[in-house]
C-alpha cells in the first residue's frame, strides 16, 4: 500500500482522483440521466419510455422557440457588449495613464458586483427600472424629456434593464480577465513598437489583440456558456418565471417551468439536452474557427 502511494507512476492519477469523482457524481451522471428521462414520460415516480416523443413535442412548441430566440437574442448583445468594453478598460488600467491607487481602487469597485448576489441584484434593478416617476430610470427619463417609461412591461426595454445587469455585474471580471493576459505581454514589445514609432492605437491592434487571443477566446467561451444558461436575473427582475407576452423568458426559464412548476420532467430533460447541445454546438464551432484546436508548428 506505501508502494503504491509513493508511486511516481500513480501519484498524478491520485491527485486528480477528487476532480473525477466530482465530475461523475455531478455532471456525467446527472448528464447521462438526463437523456435517458428525455425519452421518458416521468409521472409522479412512474416513468415510461416514449422515444422521441418529447423531442417531437419540443419541434412543434412555439413558446420553446420564443425562449431560445430569447437566450440567443441576449447572449449576442452581451458578447457584443461584454468583450469590447472590458478590453479598452483592462488597456486604460494598463497603461501609464492614471495614478496606481485611482487604477487600484477602479478594479476593486469593478470586481465586487460579481461578488454580489443575483437575487439581491435582480430586485434591485427591478426598482431601478420600476414603472413608477420616482424610479432612477424614469427620473433618467424624464430628464432627458421623454417622460416615464414602462421598461419591464416592453420587449425592447425589458431586454435593455437585463443588458444593464449582464454589463454591471460581469465587467469588472471581464476586465480582470483581459487585464491578466495583458499584464504576460512583455514590454520589450511595447518599447520596439515605439522606436519604430507605432501609436497607442496600433500597439493596442498589432500587439495586445494578437498576444491576449487565448483569453479573448476563453472569454468568449464562457460568456456564450452565461448567457445561453441566464435564468435568474431574468426570475428576479421580473418578480417570476412569468415575464409579459414571454419576453423575459429564456431556456433555462422554460426548463424549469417545464420540470418544477408544472412538473413535466420527461419534457424538461429534452430541453436540457437541446441546450447542451445548442451551447456545445456554438461553443465547438467557434474553438475550430479561432484556431484553438490547431497544433502549433514546431
Amino acid at each position: 500500500m506505501k508502494q503504491l502511494l509513493y508511486s511516481k507512476r500513480l501519484a498524478p492519477y491520485l491527485f486528480i482522483l477528487p476532480f473525477l469523482v466530482t465530475l461523475a457524481v455531478f455532471w456525467i451522471v446527472p448528464l447521462g440521466r438526463s437523456f435517458v428521462m428525455s425519452t421518458q414520460e416521468v409521472l409522479y415516480g412512474q416513468a415510461t419510455f416514449i422515444g422521441l416523443d418529447n423531442y417531437e413535442r419540443l419541434w412543434r412548441d412555439r413558446i420553446f422557440w420564443q425562449a431560445l430566440y430569447n437566450s440567443l437574442r441576449y447572449t449576442v448583445l452581451t458578447l457584443v457588449l461584454l468583450i469590447p468594453i472590458p478590453l479598452v478598460l483592462a488597456a486604460l488600467i494598463n497603461s501609464n495613464i492614471g495614478s496606481t491607487r485611482i487604477k487600484t481602487f477602479f478594479k476593486a469597485s469593478m470586481f465586487v458586483p460579481a461578488l454580489t448576489s443575483v437575487v439581491v441584484a435582480g430586485i434591485v434593478f427591478r426598482l431601478i427600472f420600476a414603472e413608477s416617476d420616482v424610479a432612477i430610470m424614469n427620473q433618467v427619463a424624464d430628464f432627458l424629456g421623454f417622460g416615464p417609461v414602462r421598461w419591464l412591461r416592453g420587449d425592447a426595454t425589458g431586454l435593455v434593464a437585463l443588458l444593464a445587469i449582464a454589463l454591471w455585474r460581469w465587467t469588472g471580471v471581464n476586465t480582470m480577465y483581459f487585464l491578466a493576459g495583458m499584464q504576460a505581454i512583455p514590454t520589450e514589445y511595447y518599447e520596439a513598437a515605439s522606436i519604430d514609432g507605432a501609436s497607442k492605437v496600433r500597439q493596442f491592434i498589432h500587439i495586445t489583440i494578437p498576444n491576449i487571443r487565448p483569453t479573448i477566446v476563453y472569454v468568449v467561451t464562457i460568456s456564450v456558456y452565461g448567457g445561453l444558461s441566464m435564468f435568474l436575473e431574468s426570475f428576479m427582475l421580473y418578480a417570476g418565471n412569468n415575464s409579459p407576452n414571454n419576453q423575459g423568458l429564456t431556456v433555462v426559464g422554460y426548463l424549469y417551468r417545464k420540470g418544477i412548476e408544472e412538473n413535466d420532467l420527461g419534457f424538461a430533460s429534452a430541453v436540457g439536452v437541446v441546450l447542451l447541445a445548442v451551447i456545445m454546438a456554438i461553443n465547438i464551432s467557434y474553438l475550430v474557427a479561432s484556431g484553438t484546436f490547431k497544433k502549433e508548428a514546431a
